[in-house]
């Protein structure tokens, strides 16, 4: 390949710009490019024939590389656009067909949130499959981030006494989860959208379960579940529906710790559930005025 047809493969590569020697200086003048300098005169070509020196120096062109357009503007689908919307509804619709052998898996690889950075261990709910009662909670604690399982530290004992003065325990006839399946950092209150993350396993739970009676632990909770703001005192001594199913509104077990009068309370929300639940087996009916929020 001659230096010219080697210099015109680059061009096409792109691969230029190069430093080329004067078409007057190569030994092959006839196959200078058709864009070099004007042609010799006879007297310059005798001139150069008879009296090149070993030691001149030639001259050196630059050959520039071809301007490159402009990248032009990216043109915005829209339907693009409601890619993460699709995607929210594709993960809802996937979570709403989990069964019980693919839950937990599911729960412990799910990465929606930021709380899947922070956690340690994922909590998706401990208990009877086929529970009459659902407790739930807000979040899990550190103890509970520890193990994979909720209410397992000093609330989660005093949960499992009042389940007993019932005659339940947590593995039967009783499902215990939260409304967040990760530990927030430092137990803070969680974000709105950390729960709407989470929503659709509890939704799933419930559906999977089929409880007859839910119970909320906490003023979080009850909020949540309820979609309304209120004080835990105006919400307790009702029945509230979630869902369709009747729901008890109580004190969180690590609050009873503390306010331990408040204990005395708790248990008469206990009983205003049990008593609930009877009636709904004795009649099949819920004698409620309490709106569902769902």
């Amino acid at each position: 390949m001659t230096m010219v047809e080697h210099f015109d493969v680059l061009q096409e590569l792109g691969l230029t710009p190069v430093w080329r020697l004067r078409a007057r200086y190569r030994i092959d003048v006839a196959a200078t490019a058709p864009h070099a300098a004007k042609e010799p005169t006879p007297a310059e070509s005798d001139a150069d024939a008879g009296s090149v020196s070993l030691l001149a120096v030639p001259r050196l062109d630059v050959v520039k590389a071809p301007q490159l357009a402009p990248p032009q503007a990216k043109v915005v689908n829209d339907s693009l656009l409601a890619v993460p919307q699709a995607d929210a509804g594709n993960r809802a619709a996937r979570i709403a067909m989990l069964d019980w052998a693919h839950f937990a898996a599911d729960v412990s690889a799910c990465t929606e949130c930021g709380l899947a950075r922070t956690r340690n261990l994922a909590v998706p709910g401990v208990g009877d499959p086929r529970a009459d009662w659902l407790f739930v909670g807000e979040a899990p604690g550190a103890e509970e981030d520890a193990k994979g399982e909720p209410f397992v530290g000093q609330a989660g004992r005093l949960l499992d006494s009042m389940l007993a003065a019932l005659g339940m325990s947590r593995t039967k006839a009783v499902y215990i989860a939260n409304v967040l399946k990760c530990r927030p950092p430092n137990n803070r209150t969680p974000a709105p959208h950390e729960v709407e993350s989470c929503l659709p396993y509890l939704h799933r739970q419930i559906a999977l379960i089929q409880p007859k009676l839910i119970v909320a632990l906490g003023k979080s909770a009850a909020t949540t579940l309820l979609k309304a703001e209120a004080s835990i005192a105006s919400l307790r001594g009702r029945v509230h529906r979630y869902q369709g199913i009747p729901m008890i509104v109580t004190y969180h077990p690590a609050y009873l710790l503390r306010t331990l009068p408040d204990k005395a309370k708790a248990w008469e929300d206990l009983c205003l559930a049990r008593a609930t639940l009877l009636g709904i087996l004795n009649t099949g009916v819920l004698q409620s005025t309490e709106r569902d929020p769902t």
